[in-house]
């Protein structure tokens, strides 16, 4: 399995971080050849389910994911996702953590691990820092600022 985190700091208020980053369809317009379909009817929570169907044509797969855990940041306390990854390609996690931090903003922590069928467990550094940079470059498009800002990288 391979495991990677994305870290980042915005001047966004946690609850607006959340909402972005919870904004499912969303996500499908940050990844490349990625479309994002909520398969849940209602408000986003425990029990949605969503599938990112990534490709072209017959060269597509499915990435079907449930949120498993919901507590989005409240006054004083962090927000937390969980998805499960249940694919027959890609299996594994998310966790994102959205916590203000002092003075305004916000940062956000999106820890993954995942597995992709017939990749060899040797592969795992490159899947990790391919996903780090692909998730990574995701994370920024869905918090950046409309008017130009964006989100720095912690390190």
């Amino acid at each position: 399995m391979s495991l990677f985190r994305v870290e980042r700091r915005v001047p966004l208020a946690p609850e607006e971080v959340w909402r972005r980053l919870t904004d499912w369809p969303a996500h499908g317009r940050q990844v490349p050849l990625t479309r994002t379909r909520v398969l849940t009817p209602g408000p986003n929570g425990a029990g949605t389910r969503f599938t990112a169907r990534t490709g072209i044509g017959p060269l597509s797969f499915d990435d079907p994911m449930e949120v498993v855990r919901w507590e989005p940041p409240a006054a004083g306390r962090p927000g937390t996702c969980r998805l499960e990854k249940s694919g027959r390609v890609v299996r594994g996690w998310v966790l994102v953590e959205v916590t203000e931090t002092p003075g305004g903003g916000s940062r956000v922590v999106w820890t993954e691990e995942l597995t992709v069928r017939g990749v060899p467990g040797a592969f795992d550094p490159v899947l990790a820092r391919a996903g780090r940079l692909l998730f990574g470059r995701a994370v920024d498009g869905l918090l950046r600022d409309p008017r130009g800002g964006r989100g720095r990288s912690v390190r």
